[in-house]
């Protein structure tokens, strides 16, 4: 049973000023290869191979909290790496019709969704992940600790979801995590892809 690193949609420098290339070499190459390399070590004659991705993190949360780590790790970051595109964010006017009617509906609309999404992850003591999600056809801006994810919380499907451990933005923004959520969210989300697990999950 092996994992594969995904390579990066990107070029390594192709996110800057927001995301450096040094970042996402260490990002990508060094902690990514190691969740990879450990879920596959951890995963051999569990017969995972049978499951799709996400069921497998549901399979093993609660009940291998090795495999899991590592295994929730390398399906929150295949995601992560899509989440983000150069010239992404830029506010409401770049979120498609069809998300942009559910944020203001479920979400008291999309500058107030901003401001949860980016407290979430702020608030998020430790390492984590904060997370815009659908959940019974409602969306609802969530946090995790370390590897986990709305996935195993609830059965519900991540949307968008930002890293807040601290090798995502130390290197860039040293302590100061708000301001890395603020460029992340304004800067790089690529709302595409948002767009795409929203009409998957509906």
């Amino acid at each position: 049973m092996a994992y594969e690193l995904p390579p990066l949609p990107y070029a390594y420098d192709a996110l800057g000023p927001y995301m450096s290339k040094e970042t996402l070499e260490f990002h990508h190459d060094k902690h990514h290869q190691a969740y990879v390399t450990n879920a596959t070590k951890l995963a051999e004659g569990k017969g995972l191979e049978v499951l799709a991705l996400e069921d497998q993190v549901k399979e093993v949360f609660g009940k291998d909290p090795g495999l899991f780590n590592n295994l929730g790790q390398h399906y929150n970051h295949v995601h992560f790496w899509n989440w983000m595109k150069p010239n992404g964010g830029g506010g409401a006017t770049k979120v498609p019709a069809a998300l942009l009617k559910a944020i203001d509906s479920d979400l008291g609309g999309f500058d107030k969704f901003r401001a949860d999404f980016i407290a979430a992850g702020t608030t998020q003591f430790g390492s984590g992940w904060a997370w815009l999600s659908l959940k019974d056809g409602k969306l609802q801006v969530t946090k995790t600790a370390n590897g986990e994810s709305p996935l195993v919380h609830g059965n519900a499907k991540p949307l968008l979801g930002v890293d807040v451990w601290e090798h995502s933005y130390y290197i860039d923004y040293r302590n100061a995590r708000p301001k890395y959520l603020e460029a992340w969210f304004d800067n790089l989300v690529n709302w595409e892809h948002v767009e795409f697990l929203f009409d998957e999950a509906k």
